[in-house]
């Protein structure tokens, strides 16, 4: 159906099931969090093996979802949506009757490549079922319920341990799997190419280099030789698949795509906010406990301030690139962001806490600004037989982003605090940690603002 023929109603219906499916796969990854602690416990494992409930989901995630949004380009959006909707309900339900925390480990790797279709294609959908006047609004409605789902994991995963057990907390992520499997449906139509699928060992290559960089992220500075083997060999890896790409009848990742004007600007862009995204997950709890001497439910309170002012400006962004087009909010919304991470380096050290919140409440809405717009972007113009590859791509820079900051940011936060012991960290040093982190995130932002001006109008 074309997307200019349905009416505002129709599309706010069209809508609903790809952002169930994109608020599912983000509550899949925070709900889990909390879990794990119980998890030790009621498995008595280590937590190096308890954390892998987390981690093979990330990993899943990110090595799976560019050839997420190619499947969906050849057997159909929706169809291959349903499809991850179904491996990722099956694998909650296996995750909540696992005998063992290996199982459990397995079940949660087959819900992330569940995930990855979940978060790969419901905007290669949207772009397929929205009137291009309203395109930013769908894309700022995918902002809003991934930030509900990173918001309301902790939350609803603690009530739900605390009134029965960690395996309460799979159990509903099934159940709402069928309820997002009811709404978006099983049907849709293939491409004409639907039974060719691209080059497997160009998919194969990408796959690997792409998880030898993720490793390389988790792997960090305190492993500088395994960094430096893994990023090695993930450049390697990408190296042989662009030449294995050249060769092949249809290729996993078609080089044509990748010189699309403004594509890899704004990959990058998107790579370098999240990046920074990662640092007020990773470096503001420190802070808050060791710098401002908050107590962890303290801190959680205020850490809740970013997703909640995330998901109340996701689909206001939306209609701002509707409104005036998405390169100017896109500026706008890194101006917003770099004024955020500068007083945050500047305002704690004069104002304490109330210095934190005002720079934690103005960042997210910032970067909420940035994805409306970068998306929209791209994915408008987007041709119609790669929507599903160009989708995959932006989530896989976001992704690779967040690993990114995850090891970079901490790194900073680490090396100017002075200290690898967090027990041991004093006020002083988590104030100069915290400073030196957001000045390097502001010199981040300003590098992806100066991107968006190569960006084709």
């Amino acid at each position: 159906m074309s997307a200019l023929s349905l009416t505002a109603p129709r599309t706010r219906l069209a809508t609903a099931g790809p952002a169930l499916a994109m608020l599912l796969a983000s509550l899949g990854t925070s709900i889990a969090n909390i879990a794990l602690p119980r998890l030790a416990e009621s498995f008595q494992a280590p937590f190096g093996v308890v954390q892998w409930v987390v981690l093979g989901y990330l990993l899943a995630v990110t090595v799976a979802i560019v050839a997420a949004g190619r499947l969906g380009d050849r057997f159909g959006h929706r169809r291959m949506l349903a499809a991850g909707l179904w491996v990722y309900t099956l694998s909650a339900a296996l995750g909540a009757i696992a005998p063992s925390v290996w199982v459990l480990i397995i079940a949660r790797v087959a819900q992330g490549f569940g995930a990855a279709l979940m978060m790969a294609l419901p905007v290669a959908l949207l772009r397929e079922t929205t009137p291009p006047e309203r395109l930013g609004r769908a894309m700022g409605l995918m902002g809003t319920t991934s930030a509900i789902g990173t918001a309301l994991g902790p939350a609803l995963g603690g009530a739900l341990i605390a009134a029965a057990d960690w395996r309460a907390t799979f159990a509903l992520l099934a159940g709402l799997g069928l309820v997002a499997l009811a709404v978006v449906g099983g049907g849709g139509q293939a491409t004409g190419a639907a039974r060719r699928l691209p080059d497997r060992a160009g998919a194969v290559l990408f796959a690997l280099a792409v998880m030898a960089y993720a490793l390389a992220m988790t792997a960090g500075p305190r492993n500088p030789a395994w960094m430096a083997g893994l990023l090695l060999g993930a450049v390697v890896g990408m190296g042989v698949m662009l030449a294995v790409s050249r060769r092949a009848a249809m290729p996993f990742l078609p080089v044509s795509s990748l010189a699309a004007p403004g594509l890899r600007v704004a990959l990058l862009a998107n790579m370098l906010v999240t990046t920074v995204m990662m640092a007020t997950l990773v470096v503001g709890p420190f802070y808050l406990t060791r710098g401002l001497g908050l107590t962890a439910w303290q801190a959680g309170l205020i850490m809740a301030i970013g997703p909640v002012t995330s998901a109340l400006t996701g689909v206001p962004a939306g209609r701002l690139v509707d409104s005036v087009g998405s390169l100017l909010v896109a500026r706008i919304g890194l101006a917003v962001s770099i004024t955020g991470a500068l007083l945050m380096a500047m305002l704690p050290a004069r104002i304490g806490l109330w210095g934190y919140v005002a720079a934690i409440a103005l960042m997210p809405p910032g970067f909420q600004l940035f994805q409306a717009a970068i998306t929209t972007r791209v994915m408008e113009t987007a041709v119609a037989s790669e929507r599903g590859l160009i989708s995959g791509l932006l989530s896989l820079s976001r992704n690779l982003g967040l690993v990114t900051g995850a090891s970079l940011m901490a790194a900073v936060f680490g090396w100017i605090a002075g200290s690898q012991n967090i027990a041991g960290l004093g006020a002083a040093a988590a104030g100069q940690g915290l400073a030196a982190t957001f000045l390097l995130a502001a010199g981040l932002l300003v590098v992806a603002l100066g991107l968006t001006r190569i960006i084709r109008r």
